[in-house]
């Protein structure tokens, strides 16, 4: 008996079929079954099942000899599953990595469910992924599993039957089954959530909903729309048959209003002539299943009163009217950005008549994102070394609360932010220059970098002609700058050979470095503190670069590797939309402006070739290389060395190994230390405290700035104390072993 029984149906989707199919045989769980369902699709369907079947002896290929609808072929699918939980996955849909696993894990932690829902995300034709906005409801604090009167926030969710996993005993038990005709979910999904003995929630996205132009019954005009009254039906029946579940009643009348007005509301989905026809039929079915009691939001309200009188022409008329006013808004909104740009373009020509202050600085950071990064410390340092000179930073207002005293707040694209960058001596910043900018004779800018560049950065790179996107407004920019802080000799090479210019390369080190040095103890544990991790807790920083869904699984490492462990999750999806799974021992810090700080309340790196190992290699924290998917990251970021052959630390090959290099203490041993030497003597030459002052004696004193003497490793000298009070938590670790083998991949 397998774990898990996949029913599949498929009609008219052979150009997604494979991938859907493939998705599943690929899942790093293995123990399914996989019930491929053709419901005598026109096109080659039957085939690619039949093809799958032939190559796995896990898919069983069922082929209806009629087309009989989704419902139907579901429940072929169901007469024919062994499995102890049923999912379901449409045929142009398909499952995440690892996402059978997470489900098994979750199943066995909230003692075999009913039900278990999980999370979707939207993926679009452009590649772009979103996930659920009601993601929130699948939140996994508090006791688990419940009943539907304990979260009945789930009935918010999407009604479909494939972000669910059901225990195939109560589906046999209750005899619920599909029924024909479109939305045949909706008297799937309520009647299942109300009578489910116990529910349990994952917080991971498990299913990329995919988004068709065409083909989807979403997407189609026709007259069958009007079965969702039919379907709903079903569903107030099997109330009335159960007079133990009329208290959902109310909750399931405001559901129908609601899904009644998205079917209306769609001009895809109604024929024009049948509009009035489905308002007529709207208003007798809720006259036929008023159930009041339900508080609805006012907007809201107004939609369901036209639906429930069946007003169409008033409707409408709303709906012109509305569309109306927003073109109105529009333009209006749009003319007055013209003139005020106009009026911001005449008073920049205006102010770069006037003559420079030389004892102004402004400062900037990628984004006009709050006070921190290169920028951030050399403007602490510019205030701390040259007291004469004044700094104004730019950046929103909702960063404004991190810029410190003494600083000037500007706005970007306000008056004062145009004025200060005609007439500032010096312009720092670690973005492209702002756009529009005319630099001035005696004007000093001064750009830092980003990170250390660990992938190819700017154009010329053969085959790889996709990292050219950009490069020609960066290239302009460089022709403005007159410094470029780098950190090392390998970032020197990286970014002349990238972006030629006429500039100078201060080769003196990360200036966000410097507050490594100068860190105190009691500023650790603050962080620590304020990003709720507790107090003898270890704290991994997972750190990946950008790569959509392939993501490390940050819920299941927290929960196999213990409560001593804290996993702070910087995990930013493709789509900038939440972390895919939280709960107390995982801290999204995706949104931190910060990630200096980050690296200061973290006792360990986790990453796959992210340049954040630069910055905690500079910390001396101990780092773990994750390196699962490395074709992809290789491809994706062209690196410039390869990061195994020349590891920061211990190398893990799966999500599992890592694990054990935690649980076994290998990840701080003294061959991961001896690893990370050898890395920050390469990379970390200069990080000795006093980057920032340097560039800034530079360029502001023009004094000769001198080099930290290097150890006989060639290694700065060690952290201070105050620095590295975090780290000095890993000897309290339980099970560590200083000698334990680490895995490494260590090539000449």
């Amino acid at each position: 008996m397998p774990r898990f029984s996949v029913i599949v149906p498929a009609y008219q989707v052979q150009a997604y079929l494979h991938e859907c199919l493939e998705s599943v045989l690929s899942q790093s769980y293995p123990d399914l079954e996989l019930i491929a369902v053709d419901d005598c699709s026109p096109d080659d369907c039957g085939a690619v099942i039949d093809a799958f079947a032939a190559r796995d002896p896990r898919v069983r290929a069922v082929h209806l000899p009629e087309n009989a609808g989704l419902g139907p072929a579901r429940n072929a699918g169901m007469d024919r599953a062994t499995g102890d939980y049923l999912v379901f996955l449409d045929g142009d849909d398909t499952l995440t990595p690892d996402a059978l696993l997470a489900l098994a894990d979750r199943l066995k932690e909230t003692d075999e469910p009913d039900v278990l829902v999980y999370d979707y995300a939207r993926t679009y034709g452009s590649g772009e992924t979103v996930r659920n906005r009601a993601a929130a409801e699948l939140a996994e604090r508090g006791p688990a599993p419940f009943r539907l009167a304990d979260r009945p926030g789930l009935l918010n969710l999407l009604m479909v039957a494939w972000n669910k996993a059901y225990r195939r005993e109560f589906v046999r038990a209750t005899g619920l089954t599909f029924p024909p005709g479109y939305y045949e979910d909706t008297p799937w999904t309520y009647p299942v959530l109300m009578t489910a003995g116990s529910i349990a929630t994952l917080d991971r996205v498990c299913v990329h909903y995919r988004q068709r132009r065409t083909g989807g019954i979403l997407r189609t005009t026709s007259i069958r729309h009007f079965e969702v009254f039919d379907q709903y039906d079903r569903v107030f029946a099997f109330l009335d048959e159960r007079p133990e579940l009329a208290r959902w009643r109310p909750v399931l009348f405001r559901r129908m209003l609601d899904h009644l007005v998205t079917v209306y509301g769609r001009p895809e989905r109604l024929p024009h002539d049948a509009r009035a026809a489905f308002l007529r039929r709207a208003r007798a079915h809720c006259r036929r299943h008023r159930a009041p009691g339900t508080p609805v939001p006012v907007r809201v309200r107004v939609h369901h009163t036209l639906v429930r009188l069946g007003l169409h022409r008033t409707y409408r008329a709303l709906r012109l009217a509305a569309a109306a006013h927003r073109a109105t808004a529009r333009l209006a909104r749009g003319l007055l950005r013209a003139l005020r740009r106009a009026a911001l373009r005449a008073h920049y020509r205006l102010q770069r008549l006037l003559p420079l202050r030389t004892d102004r600085a402004v400062f900037t950071a990628h984004g006009h994102r709050g006070h921190g990064g290169d920028p951030g410390a050399l403007e602490s340092a510019l205030r701390a070394t040259v007291p004469w000179m004044r700094t104004a930073w730019v950046a929103r207002p909702e960063h404004h609360h991190t810029v410190p005293p003494g600083t000037r707040r500007l706005t970007p694209g306000t008056a004062a932010h145009w004025s200060a960058l005609a007439r500032s001596a010096y312009l720092v910043t670690d973005t492209d220059v702002e756009p529009g900018l005319v630099k001035r004779r005696g004007q000093v800018v001064v750009r830092t970098q980003s990170g250390t560049p660990l992938g190819h950065t700017g154009p010329g790179l053969p085959g790889h002609p996709a990292r050219d996107t950009g490069a020609a407004p960066l290239r302009d920019g460089a022709d403005r700058w007159d410094y470029v802080v780098s950190a090392d000799r390998h970032s020197t090479l990286a970014w002349e050979r990238a972006h030629p210019g006429r500039y100078t390369t201060l080769e003196y080190g990360r200036p966000r470095t410097d507050r490594f040095r100068t860190a105190t103890g009691a500023e650790v544990a603050a962080l620590r503190a304020s990003l709720g991790v507790p107090e003898g807790s270890v704290a991994v920083l997972y750190a990946p670069v950008h790569r959509g869904h392939r993501l490390l699984d940050p819920e299941r490492v927290a929960r196999r590797l213990g409560s001593r462990f804290v996993v702070l999750a910087l995990a930013r999806p493709s789509h900038g939309g939440p972390l895919e799974a939280a709960s107390d021992r995982v801290v999204d810090v995706t949104g931190h402006p910060d990630t200096t700080a980050l690296c200061l309340a973290s006792d360990a790196l986790v990453t796959d070739c992210s340049p954040l190992v630069f910055d905690c290699a500079a910390l001396d924290r101990p780092i773990v290389l994750h390196t699962d998917d490395r074709q992809a990251c290789e491809a994706a970021r062209c690196l410039s060395f390869d990061p195994c052959a020349f590891p920061p630390g211990a190398v893990a090959h799966s999500e599992d190994e890592l694990i054990g290099l935690f649980t076994d203490g290998a990840w701080c041993g003294t061959r991961s230390a001896a690893l990370r030497a050898r890395f920050r003597a390469r990379f970390c030459p200069y990080d000795d405290g006093r980057a920032a002052e340097r560039v800034v004696r530079r360029v502001v004193l023009g004094e000769d700035a001198a080099l930290p003497p290097l150890g006989p490793d060639g290694l700065v000298p060690e952290l201070p104390e105050a620095g590295g009070a975090a780290a000095r938590a890993l000897a309290a670790v339980p099970g560590r072993q200083p000698g334990a083998l680490v895995t490494v991949t260590d090539r000449p």
